[in-house]
């Protein structure tokens, strides 16, 4: 017999064809999920690899940033750094302005952009001062910065940024700067710098461990004589007038013991050798560089004493170089946790999944369709059975109602489990009145013979039974 509503082949056809596409919804729905959610790991977990500007070549500068890259790429750390080696403090500052680098390794008084905020201190450059006995009619007169006036100073290193910080001194310490000649010497031709007999004076700027300096200082000793070093009075009031400068000491006995240079503790300035990183550049990586930075330090000073001079920025807003919003967190711990730092995203996702359900919702409602309406008609055959089991001719007719009761039956469960009915109550209810219709039709049909009905040939007692 043909299904209830004509159609049961067909139905069967659309109620596999609908799990089909239930199932690969339900697939595509949790591959894009998966997909999504590696991503996101994926990004979150990703080595970021930021380039750095860093020079002289051979400079201890570029050693021990190429030491905290191999210290980084060992580890595995999420940051890593690739050197780009330039010839020195000011083109690095150079290569980083035109975007050739993440960061760079330059010195604090240079001109920096507004946007140029600080990582780490790689060290303090103090300044060294020194005059020689020379000859002639001014030989000997070089006791303070105020004897400079008239005279010629040999300056260690090309950058322009050691005139500026000599003509600041000169200036704080009443000495007009173009009364004072200056020539800059090579790191390379300090030889020839200890010869110049037409210095008076000279001056160096790097760390109180300076190789460089140490060889100046020990160079003109040897060609001009026993060194005496002017000591920079004004430090205090140069500091204040000026953020980026800070007054230190050079303790006795620092460039040599043997004999003693200087004798006693000298006062001076200094200025600040560091990392910078542009302000927009991510406060996540550059927490996580610092990060890094400050965990690799103590392990590298072994091997490279530098590395042991690191220092932390100042966060403080007004600093004359602030630092990067990134390393202020870390420096203050003050970072902010995974959960903080993505929760518009996990709140994304969120809603995202809401979304995804409900669009799952209306998909298997829509899929589903042509079920819920053979449902109906299903449910509508078995109430239309009811009143015809009431009336059914004989038992045959009986027990075809109920092989067609089956299927119904059958189909609706089949319905029920795909989703395209909520509720088989109603057909209960219904299903209940067939079978107390089919039962009250079958006593009446199976009746012995009182004139209502004839028996059933398959009835107990029947002729032939």
């Amino acid at each position: 017999m043909a299904s209830p509503d004509g159609s049961g082949e067909s139905l069967r056809k659309r109620r596999q064809r609908n799990r089909t596409r239930l199932r690969l919804a339900t697939v595509l729905t949790v591959v894009l999920l998966g997909v999504g959610a590696l991503g996101v790991v994926a990004y979150q977990v990703r080595p970021v690899t930021l380039r750095i500007a860093v020079g002289p070549p051979g400079s201890d500068d570029l050693k021990l940033i190429q030491a905290l890259a191999q210290s980084f790429a060992r580890d595995r750390s999420a940051v890593r750094l690739t050197p780009v080696i330039t010839d020195g403090a000011t083109p690095s500052l150079a290569a980083w302005s035109k975007g050739q680098a993440d960061l760079a390794v330059t010195r604090g008084d240079l001109d920096l952009p507004a946007d140029a905020q600080a990582v780490a201190i790689l060290r303090k450059n103090v300044v060294t001062l020194w005059s020689v006995p020379g000859k002639g009619k001014k030989a000997g007169t070089v006791k303070s910065i105020a004897d400079l006036a008239g005279r010629k100073v040999g300056v260690v290193g090309r950058t322009p940024a050691n005139i500026k910080l000599l003509h600041v001194i000169l200036a704080e310490s009443g000495v007009a700067p173009d009364r004072v000649q200056t020539e800059q010497f090579a790191t390379s031709a300090i030889a020839e710098m200890a010869r110049d007999e037409s210095l008076s004076a000279y001056l160096a700027v790097g760390p109180l461990d300076s190789k460089t300096t140490a060889e100046a200082i020990a160079a003109t000793a040897k060609a001009r004589g026993e060194p005496r070093f002017l000591p920079v009075d004004v430090a205090d009031s140069i500091s204040k007038k000026y953020p980026i400068y800070d007054s230190e000491e050079i303790p006795g006995s620092t460039f040599s013991s043997a004999p003693a240079r200087p004798e006693d503790k000298v006062d001076t300035v200094s200025v600040n050798h560091l990392i910078v990183a542009k302000r927009a550049l991510s406060s996540v990586e550059i927490a996580q560089l610092t990060r890094q930075i400050f965990a690799a330090r103590q392990q590298l000073a072994r091997e490279l004493p530098i590395a042991g001079k690191i220092e932390a920025p100042d966060t403080d807003k007004a600093a004359a170089v602030p630092a990067h919003s990134g390393a202020a967190a870390f420096i203050d711990g003050t970072e902010r946790t995974f959960m903080e730092r993505n929760s518009d995203y996990i709140w994304g996702l969120v809603v995202l999944l809401s979304g995804l359900g409900s669009a799952g919702a209306w998909f298997r409602s829509y899929v589903t369709r042509d079920e819920r309406a053979s449902g109906a008609r299903m449910r509508d055959r078995a109430l239309a059975l009811v009143a015809k089991a009431r009336k059914a001719p004989s038992l045959d007719e009986l027990d075809a109602m109920q092989h067609e009761i089956d299927r119904i039956l059958r189909d609706m469960l089949d319905c029920y489990d795909d989703g395209a009915i909520d509720d088989l109550a109603p057909f209960n209810l219904v299903l209940e009145q067939f079978h107390h219709a089919v039962t009250d039709r079958r006593k009446t049909l199976t009746m012995p013979s009182g004139g209502i009905a004839p028996a059933h040939p398959d009835a107990i007692g029947a002729p032939g039974a």
